[in-house]
């Protein structure tokens, strides 16, 4: 695959910065790892990504704590001149519930803050008095449940942003064990999704003595159920629908009062979403109509399916081929089948500017959100990997900042779907 001069000149000083900072990404990734912290709650995360670049304030880098209005966002800059073109990195760092890291937000995070450091790097090495350019590392915080990024987005972050890259892992490939990262360029590898807590509310009674007396929530919670279950069998296999009952009743001797479901909807794009999710309101209205509840809907933050960009898919797969890292275009749904139609913010900021979003296989025996894949987060191979596509970030970055026409094909192809 062809590679540009100006990827090039940037690759050696991408690799050299890499290794100057081992023992400093190394040291913030077990960090992160082994301390795993929920949505809006990552405050070791926050503090320790800080703490490291406040300690390289001779660089030229100025910290943010508690940025954009989020208590456990960050912002890190590097300015160079004046002017110029902006990129920034996504640092995800949110875990799971009961089971840590199962999704690497650890490695994301790491990656992203070696690639904001190596961009810096190579480009102050190679600009010396050049045109001006920012590079940006954005921590964004609860990318699991809380939309972290689409309300950084609304409040700013991205604004002047010509480019934001991330990378997300994954299991091993089976058939491809020794496929080190993807660039996904074909839609359906991440979905677009609602999120909504759904309360129904009856009358209690006593379950055994006047149970007429009693309004079912419960019943309500169980035909809501039954209804989307139904449901399934009438929609597209790319569309999901999943839920847990959040509150079922207190007391087997008394007809619960009221009930909650916490459901996710997700279809292929934000446009084939609104009917399905339409669709799903309809289930629970007729729940609570059948059994006389009352209903209030709780609507989470929407995540958008993931737009790609073809220039910035293109570059990063050059840079790891010409690296040594086995990586290849997602032109056979290789995305989808990993994540299992999952979704991301990432979405949100791929349709307000142009967006990367990239898989880089681990050693782990689980898919994400398991156990077995929290340990494989935490492996020193995982580290590895990470590290690499760090380094294919970072020359598409320095490609974006300093390579006009690059850049201007880029802002095309963004807008081409706009």
């Amino acid at each position: 695959m062809h590679i540009s001069d100006s990827q090039t000149r940037f690759i050696s000083s991408v690799e050299d910065a890499l290794c100057k900072y081992d023992t400093k990404l190394k040291d913030i990734n077990t960090k992160i790892w082994s301390n795993p912290e929920l949505a809006y709650k990552e405050y070791d995360a926050h503090n320790n990504i800080c703490t490291l670049f406040e300690s390289l304030h001779s660089e030229g880098y100025t910290v943010r704590r508690s940025a954009y209005g989020l208590e456990t966002a960050l912002e890190v800059e590097y300015k160079h001149g004046a002017g110029g073109r902006t990129v920034a990195f996504n640092a995800e760092y949110d875990a799971l519930p009961g089971i840590g890291h199962a999704c690497g937000h650890n490695l994301i995070a790491t990656s992203s803050i070696a690639a904001f450091i190596a961009t810096c790097e190579a480009l102050k090495s190679q600009y010396g008095d050049g045109p001006g350019f920012t590079v940006r590392l954005l921590g964004t915080p609860a990318e699991e449940s809380g939309g972290g990024k689409v309300r950084m987005l609304e409040n700013g972050a991205y604004e002047g942003v010509d480019a934001c890259l991330m990378v997300h892992p994954a299991p091993l490939v089976p058939a491809d064990p020794k496929l080190v990262s993807m660039a996904t360029v074909l839609p359906g590898g991440f979905l677009a999704n609602d999120k909504v807590k759904v309360t129904f509310t009856g009358k209690p009674a006593h379950a055994a003595a006047a149970p007429w007396e009693g309004i079912n929530a419960l019943d309500a919670v169980v035909a809501a159920y039954v209804n989307i279950s139904l449901l399934r069998q009438q929609i597209l296999p790319t569309q999901k629908i999943h839920g847990v009952i959040v509150n079922g009743g207190d007391r087997p001797n008394i007809i619960p009062m009221s009930a909650t479901v916490d459901y996710y909807i997700r279809s292929p794009s934000r446009k084939t979403l609104k009917p399905l999710t339409e669709k799903v309101i309809k289930c629970f209205e007729a729940a609570a109509t059948a059994t006389g509840c009352k209903v209030e809907f709780d609507w989470g933050i929407s995540y958008n399916d993931l737009k790609t960009n073809t220039p910035i898919c293109d570059s990063y797969v050059s840079a790891m081929r010409v690296m040594g890292h086995h990586t290849v275009f997602d032109n056979s749904g290789k995305a989808s089948l990993l994540m299992g139609g999952g979704s991301t913010d990432m979405g949100n900021v791929s349709y307000a500017i142009p967006g990367f979003h990239g898989m880089f296989t681990i050693p782990a025996d689980g898919v994400n959100h398991t156990p077995q894949f929290t340990s494989g987060a935490g492996s020193p191979e995982g580290y590895q990997r990470c590290i690499s596509c760090a380094a294919g970030m970072a020359v598409v970055a320095c490609q974006v900042l300093a390579d006009d026409e690059f850049a201007a094909e880029v802002r095309r192809d963004f807008q081409k779907d706009n």
